[in-house]
């Protein structure tokens, strides 16, 4: 059997754990779980406003349900946060700590093109 009869299944997979990690960043964010050091709602800040972005964004991706717009802001998202946050820091990723930013910026782009696979809300809605 060819491993090409899967891609599309490893992208639905791919998609829900990508969605999931963004999500955990975003109910880190904003309810302190898990546990993080000065957890609290930052709600009315650009943080506030990532872990929004983080929470609704990464469940959509991840129940793979308006998979396409959710995932360009996301991306989108995710590019401003490297610019901003990391890149000032270091040229290189590694040393600024950017390299989990580019590859949810990367994974997000990705699945704007390649849309969520067959295990989505998405793939039924059709």
């Amino acid at each position: 059997m060819s491993l090409d009869a899967w891609s599309s299944r490893v992208l639905s997979l791919m998609r829900f754990v990508a969605g999931l990690l963004f999500l955990m960043h975003g109910t880190q964010k904003l309810l302190g779980w898990p546990a993080r050091a000065n957890a609290g709602p930052e709600f009315f800040s650009q943080m506030g406003l990532g872990g929004m972005i983080e929470i609704v964004g990464g469940t959509l991706i991840m129940i793979g349900l308006f998979t396409r717009p959710a995932a360009f802001i996301c991306s989108g998202m995710m590019a401003v946060a490297y610019f901003q946050f990391h890149a000032p820091g270091n040229f290189f990723p590694i040393l600024n700590r950017g390299e989990g930013a580019i590859l949810f910026c990367f994974v997000f782009f990705y699945l704007v093109f390649a849309g969520p696979g067959p295990w989505s809300l998405d793939a039924k809605r059709k």
